[in-house]
């Protein structure tokens, strides 16, 4: 392997994705920052999820939200579905791991509530139908996916799809996504 090729063509790829996904979601970015405002604002909560290195980022974003993201300020409430080990184990054992969001939305989501669902692929069963939970209690189904967004599109409102086939780079452009919805929220409500 020529490990001076691969760094460079990792970059390549990297900012070749990063472009696409600048000229592609500007507009569902902004409409996912202003529902996220309003839901905070009203006194409603962002409930993040997903599974895997999206569960991470899940809980990555949640506590920017939560704690602090560029300097202290109030806390915004946000949590990340994929914490709670006895809900997520009680869940997967004796409903399905396919509720496993679901349950807990349904749980403590309320109408106004924002969910927002992690997923690369956009066919995870257990996001689509923690989405589909979030629009029948009259939460806000908001996604990032990638590719053409699986089964997203129709479901998720707003959506960010990544315009990429490879996981990598998908989870690069999520978490840059996702850090840039904390900084927008901190400025829209006000806080920093």
């Amino acid at each position: 392997m020529d490990i001076n090729a691969f760094f460079a063509a990792e970059f390549a790829e990297h900012e070749s994705v990063l472009k696409a996904t600048q000229a592609q979601v500007g507009e569902s970015f902004a409409r996912l920052v202003a529902a996220a405002f309003t839901a905070v604002r009203d006194g409603g909560k962002l409930m993040f999820f997903g599974n895997g290195g999206s569960a991470a980022d899940a809980q990555h974003l949640a506590t920017e939200l939560a704690v602090r993201y560029v300097k202290d300020r109030a806390p915004i409430a946000a949590i990340a579905l994929t914490t709670d080990s006895s809900a997520l184990t009680a869940i997967g054992n004796d409903i399905g791991f396919d509720a496993l969001f679901a349950r807990q939305i349904e749980a403590i989501g309320k109408p106004g509530d924002v969910a927002i669902g992690i997923t690369t692929s956009g066919r995870s069963r257990n996001i689509l139908r923690a989405l589909e939970a979030a629009r029948r209690i009259g939460i806000v189904p908001a996604a990032l996916s990638g590719g053409t967004g699986g089964d997203l599109p129709g479901l998720a409102d707003p959506l960010l799809i990544v315009p990429s086939r490879t996981t990598a780079r998908i989870q690069e452009m999520h978490i840059l996504l996702g850090q840039m919805l904390c900084g927008a929220l901190e400025q829209e409500l006000g806080l920093v």
